[in-house]
């Protein structure tokens, strides 16, 4: 079966390092959102007259986010189509919520839900001042805004989003990746990725 595996996550939580691990485990196209949508938002923003890196503001919440998600899932589309396993780094936390969303993702690349093993790894962290170090030291200025609001923002770091998908619990994980990635991490993440589930929920 081919393989689309989300790996989803508020900022710092380290769903692209995780992502990046099983890559070279598993070969599929991959797509993180930032990379995909990230030079035209800011070109966007810019020649409206705004901050390049904004990525909190109603305007970008109304005009841009979902021009970046639907690109990526235009990606993702052609990927499946051509046979590809494909990995899906970004929060997706709308998406998530919508049930026909997965379901238009597959049909459209001509494609079912038994020909397709779906994944969910949310990755989250019970270790606040290790999340806040990662944003730091990863040196992006579009995170200013999350360490200038640092109190509001870290409520969030343990946060599961809502899965309305059709798929069974079980290809579902919720990872706490706190501490050092250790090859026993790598092993339990490996093996949920690469077991197949059924292919819908009961």
């Amino acid at each position: 079966m081919q393989k689309l595996i989300f790996f989803v996550g508020v900022a710092g939580t380290g769903k692209t390092t995780v992502a990046r691990i099983l890559s070279k485990q598993i070969p599929a196209a991959f797509l993180d959102r930032d990379t995909v949508g990230g030079r035209f938002v800011e070109k966007f923003l810019e020649t409206n007259g705004l901050d390049p890196n904004d990525r909190d503001s109603d305007f970008y919440k109304q005009h841009l986010r979902d021009l970046e998600y639907d690109t990526t899932k235009d990606v993702c589309i052609e990927n499946l189509a051509a046979g590809q396993n494909v990995f899906m780094i970004s929060p997706f936390t709308a998406e998530l919520k919508n049930k026909q969303w997965l379901e238009e993702v597959l049909s459209t690349a001509g494609l079912t839900q038994e020909q397709v093993d779906v994944k969910v790894v949310v990755v989250t962290l019970t270790d606040l001042e290790l999340q806040k170090t990662r944003i730091v030291e990863r040196q992006t200025i579009r995170d200013q805004w999350k360490l200038d609001h640092w109190d509001d923002f870290k409520k969030r770091v343990d946060f599961v989003p809502e899965i309305n998908w059709n798929i069974p619990a079980s290809s579902i994980m919720v990872f706490d990746n706190s501490g050092p990635l250790s090859q026993e991490k790598e092993r339990h993440l490996l093996n949920f990725v690469t077991r197949e589930s059924s292919a819908l929920s009961v």
